[in-house]
């Protein structure tokens, strides 16, 4: 009888984040701006292997310009649900090149989880959550599996679910930065002009959030911006977001800032 192979442990040395790093972290660079806080945090490599995730959608510009202008070598990850429309598909191409970032990735839902759980194509039409899942979650955890960080580009403003938004928090032990938390709708447009930076050509019909084209509506006067997600349904996130790390306790030793 031939002898079992032998299961190898591997030490995952990657760093794990706690909410102490957080906090540490916030505090160091309350009131910096947000571009000379992402040049030190690339320069001092703060945050390990980082990568910034984009939905190139109608303000996703301001966000990359800022990355462009502190290291335009910094993976810039998009996924592709395959539900996207033309116009955002174009716009991901067009600042891409303006900016000129090296390290365009695109990562795509798995074609056997499609043709398992979505073979038609219309999961979206009676359950969203799970579309979402299959389509943007899980190919973006691929995306996401080598890095120790990553920068979203989320705003306190967008929406109440939204509001509080910390700078870093911790997330599965790795850390998000939003660099935009605090920024408001007059800011964006301010950046958006003094940089002449390319608009997303749907926001002029009134698209003021753009996700995937199904679950994507105009948004109303006196709407907030992403009154147009998933219209209908009680759902406000596509499932990439979630909840922080709890506050650690400070006599923990574990929740020591590893850097």
């Amino acid at each position: 009888m031939a002898e079992a192979v032998r299961k190898l442990d591997v030490i995952d040395a990657r760093p794990r984040f706690t909410q102490a790093d957080a906090d540490a972290l916030n505090a160091r660079f309350a009131g910096v701006d947000s571009l000379a806080m992402l040049r030190t945090v690339f320069a001092e490599g703060l945050l390990g292997r980082i990568g910034v995730v984009s939905s190139f959608g109608t303000e996703s510009a301001v966000l990359l310009h800022l990355i462009s202008e502190a290291d335009k070598d910094l993976p810039v990850i998009f996924v592709d649900t395959l539900k996207m429309f033309p116009e955002t598909l174009e716009y991901r191409d067009t600042l891409v090149k303006r900016l000129g970032f090296t390290n365009s990735q695109t990562v795509t839902p798995a074609p056997d989880v499609l043709g398992q759980k979505d073979e038609n194509g219309l999961r979206w039409s009676f359950d969203p959550d799970g579309c979402c899942e299959i389509r943007k979650v899980e190919p973006l955890a691929r995306a996401k599996d080598g890095l120790d960080s990553w920068i979203s580009g989320r705003k306190a403003f967008q929406s109440h679910t939204r509001a509080n938004l910390p700078r870093f928090e911790v997330e599965d032990g790795r850390l998000k930065l939003n660099p935009l938390g605090d920024w408001d709708k007059a800011a964006l447009d301010a950046y958006f002009e003094a940089h002449d930076l390319p608009r997303h050509a749907l926001e002029a019909q009134g698209y003021l959030s753009v996700g995937c084209e199904p679950c994507t509506s105009k948004v109303l006067p006196g709407e907030d911006p992403r009154a147009g997600r998933w219209r209908g349904w009680d759902k406000v996130e596509c499932g990439i977001h979630t909840a922080s790390t709890p506050k650690a306790d400070p006599d923990d030793p574990a929740n020591e800032p590893v850097f």
